[in-house]
């Protein structure tokens, strides 16, 4: 017998929430942070992907006075 798609699409929430729960409430042990760094990788999410920091690169690209390293004007002696 195999499960629904429905019922491992709950599963997977409810394990999802689970975990957030237990590090946004501050009492999360280092074997919970392993749990959903591995949650993570094995649904294939890493920080280069997350649409969050692609917002927040783009945002700081705009606001921050960025310059090029090898313009001897950006840093004076």
């Amino acid at each position: 017998m195999t499960a629904s798609n429905d019922l491992l699409e709950k599963l997977h929430a409810a394990v999802g929430l689970n975990l957030l729960e237990r590090i946004e409430s501050g009492e999360a042990a280092a074997s919970d942070y392993a749990q959903a760094i591995k949650f993570l990788k094995d649904n294939d999410i890493s920080a280069s992907k997350a649409p969050t920091l692609d917002r927040l690169m783009n945002a700081l690209d705009q606001h921050l006075p960025f310059t090029n390293p090898d313009d001897p004007t950006a840093y004076p002696h």
